[in-house]
């Protein structure tokens, strides 16, 4: 049996990737084959594609899917074929219609979360897991900043702080978008294209800044992001969809305020078993509960990847983003 896939060769642009025709293969000790239902593209995946996150190459790209279990291997007992399960990072390769997947980093599906759900937004929502329950835990009175509000993990993010009793500020690029993160928790909501967001923040708090800023853009917002923190703020930096932070001397932490900058990814908070599932178990219970409602906003077949690398990249996505095998 063959299947289709999305492969690159060279990095660069959207256009670098290809469709592939490949064996699955058979899944040996500890593994499990997976037919994909929804395929999850994401920001990374475009930093994969770039060269800003080097991959040796030849590659596969894709860092999360949902799928039905197909085969097990040897020594495979907390799976069977027909159970529903997901993945969200690990080894490349999720733009695929088959894929073999070690079982330990699958998490099994609940009855009442669809497959684009899962396999949309199982890493952004994984990512604000972790970022607002154990990079900054986020308490109840609070007063967060969520750049790229309208975005997938911005978009889960703000519901899900909203949730935890805080009062969310979002920023967005653009008037549109200020209407979609009206409607997924936030508060207050500025147009960083307009305005400058850190003077505006001490506006909306009374001039005392804010505890934390989730910042998911990078270069743009950075010197922003530290300018509306509150003194022993914390600056979380997450992401590079406008280019990575520039290096900085430490001392103008201490400067603004003995402010901490810190840079975690998603596989430091879920490499091992139980925080994995921990993680997609409170992100698919605020899902099943309402707390939080996932948009697939845009869907494309799989042989439409380098579309939706350019949408991704031209901002002219928001919510989830999928390809379907």
């Amino acid at each position: 049996m063959q299947m289709r896939c999305i492969r690159f060769h060279k990095t660069g642009g959207p256009e670098v990737l290809s469709l592939e025709r490949v064996e699955p293969g058979i899944p040996g000790e500890g593994e499990v084959l997976l037919q994909q239902r929804a395929v999850g593209v994401n920001f990374i995946d475009t930093y994969h594609r770039s060269g800003l996150y080097p991959v040796p190459l030849p590659s596969g790209i894709g860092m999360e899917a949902a799928g039905v279990v197909q085969a097990v291997g040897p020594d495979v007992s907390e799976f069977k074929p027909g159970d529903r399960v997901a993945y969200a990072g690990g080894a490349l390769g999720g733009y695929a219609e088959y894929r073999i997947m070690p079982a330990e980093r699958l998490v099994p599906v609940p009855d009442g979360v669809p497959d684009e759900v899962a396999g949309g937004a199982l890493l952004r929502g994984m990512t604000a897991e972790y970022l607002l329950r154990r990079t900054f835990k986020v308490e109840p009175g609070m007063t967060v900043l969520i750049h790229a509000a309208a975005g997938g993990v911005g978009q889960i993010a703000c519901q899900w702080a909203k949730a935890l009793g805080a009062t969310v500020i979002g920023t967005v690029g653009s008037e549109a978008k200020a209407a979609i993160a009206h409607a997924h928790g936030c508060d207050y909501v500025i147009n960083y294209a307009l305005e400058n967001f850190a003077a505006r923040v001490f506006e909306i708090t009374g001039g005392k800044g804010v505890p934390v800023v989730y910042d998911g853009v990078g270069a743009a917002t950075f010197e922003g992001s530290l300018d509306s923190l509150s003194p022993r703020g914390m600056l979380v930096s997450f992401g590079n969809s406008s280019g990575a932070v520039p290096p900085f001397p430490p001392g103008i932490l201490s400067q603004k305020g003995s402010l901490f900058f810190t840079r975690p990814t998603l596989w430091h908070y879920t490499s091992n078993r139980s925080d994995l599932l921990e993680s997609a178990a409170a992100f698919f219970d605020v899902v099943s509960s309402g707390k939080v409602k996932v948009e697939v906003a845009q869907r494309y077949p799989l042989e439409q990847a380098e579309q939706a690398h350019r949408d991704l990249e031209a901002r002219r996505t928001t919510g989830a983003v999928v390809l379907l095998p």
